[in-house]
């Protein structure tokens, strides 16, 4: 259960987010839309712990982890969460199995253990073939698909997606939507979407629109 309450942040001095509320269970996948500026982005770096929230709390299956101190907050989010940037952040020194397998290795999983999951991580997206590859032989569907099975390898409880369209074109942006949100599902995790995109956001269970006083249905 992902429990937001109250959830505030301030940018020197400006409310940028105030008063939001929010309760998704497992197997719940959202789309947040809003105008741009309105801080989507903010939202989603305080529920992905890459920020702190100046009040309000953030729960994750009962803990608090906006009080969290760095090496536990850490911890939380490599056990826990699955971010897919809209930049793909695909390692280029890693081929596309080393990818994937990186959120294992870093919970001390390694050899057949880590690639057994990676590998069908890729074959679910369509690259088991190229497990082998290096990243610069991609496009930029190919990354992103990369970066899916990567957030998702290690069965996180929370898979956060920014924008993740954003730089695809629009064949390539539907296939990886249909893919992240059928992922989602699957697995039963809680997945949160931020799109400027109606588009993009039809593709979630239920749309939440942000403004300036809060989260709306």
């Amino acid at each position: 259960m992902l429990e937001i309450s109250a959830l505030s942040r301030h940018f020197n001095g400006r409310p940028v987010l105030a008063g939001i509320d929010l309760r998704l269970a497992p197997g719940e996948y959202v789309a947040i839309v809003g105008e741009s500026g309105v801080g989507k982005s903010t939202l989603l770096n305080l529920v992905a712990g890459l920020d702190r929230p100046d009040g309000g709390s953030l729960r994750l299956d009962g803990v608090d982890y906006g009080r969290l101190d760095d090496d536990a907050l850490t911890r939380l989010r490599r056990d826990k969460l699955g971010f897919v940037f809209q930049a793909f952040h695909v390692l280029p020194h890693l081929t596309l199995r080393q990818n994937v397998a990186l959120p294992l290795w870093l919970q001390g999983v390694a050899g057949a253990a880590a690639d057994g999951p990676a590998l069908q991580l890729l074959d679910a997206v369509g690259l088991a073939s190229r497990a082998d590859d290096w990243p610069r032989t991609l496009s930029g569907g190919e990354m992103q698909r990369v970066a899916i099975a990567r957030a998702l390898v290690h069965r996180p409880r929370l898979v956060l997606a920014d924008e993740p369209t954003g730089n695809l074109d629009p064949a390539n942006g539907a296939r990886v939507l249909a893919l992240l949100a059928a992922r989602i599902r699957e697995a039963g995790a809680i997945g949160i979407l931020v799109t400027h995109s109606l588009e993009a956001a039809a593709t979630a269970d239920r749309v939440l629109r942000l403004d300036a006083t809060g989260l709306h249905p």
